[in-house]
């Protein structure tokens, strides 16, 4: 099974991803995560993401795209992946959805976890607070939640479209959040989950 599970900074994501792969029994692919690995490593790949990087510019499309692809094509993820924040532009969607293709596969479901734009807040800001962040104040933090937004909005209208997305409700404890995803993601795995 191959999610896709998008959500805003301060949605809880970052918990809920860890918990779903572990009940799912599948890898977490992060492409922060990939792309740091293929970096240090000093791939072909990687050396070229490094470049943009570097530079403070947004990887290409392709290159991100690419990098997922080899990811997929893994032993570890024949029975499937968790892609975290990963298609970021309906571009990088429609050549995921090309390379699954490829790979005869498909993802099966989107995950957007959706919390209040105040709770959002509060959240981010007591992080920081704990942190010691001075980075994010609330005007940063609204301002990130518009680029979030913009940028997001249409891959979640792309995967609308196709019928995979599944909004969940992301406010209240985080146990109850996790039993929104599980009956979603289970709707769309049928007998290949665990409880």
């Amino acid at each position: 099974m191959i999610v896709v599970f998008l959500s805003p900074p301060g949605s809880g994501k970052g918990t809920q991803c860890r918990r779903l792969v572990d009940f799912l029994g599948v890898p977490h692919l992060s492409t922060g995560a990939m792309l740091r690995e293929s970096v240090r490593a000093g791939s072909a790949l990687g050396e070229l993401a490094a470049q943009y990087i570097e530079h403070g510019k947004l990887v290409p499309d392709a290159v991100m795209v690419t990098l997922v692809k080899d990811r997929l094509e893994a032993a570890d993820c024949e029975s499937g992946c968790l892609l975290d924040g990963f298609p970021r532009t309906v571009n990088q969607a429609i050549a995921l959805d090309e390379q699954l293709h490829t790979l005869r596969r498909r993802v099966d479901v989107v995950l957007e976890m959706r919390v209040s734009l105040e709770e959002l807040i509060r959240r981010l800001v007591e992080r920081a607070r704990q942190e010691g962040r001075q980075d994010d104040s609330a005007d940063t933090v609204v301002r990130r939640m518009e680029v979030y937004d913009s940028e997001t909005k249409p891959v979640l209208e792309y995967y609308r479209k196709l019928n995979k997305l599944v909004s969940i409700d992301g406010m209240g404890d985080s146990d109850v959040v996790f039993d929104r995803i599980k009956e979603q993601v289970k709707q769309y795995a049928g007998s290949t989950v665990r409880d």
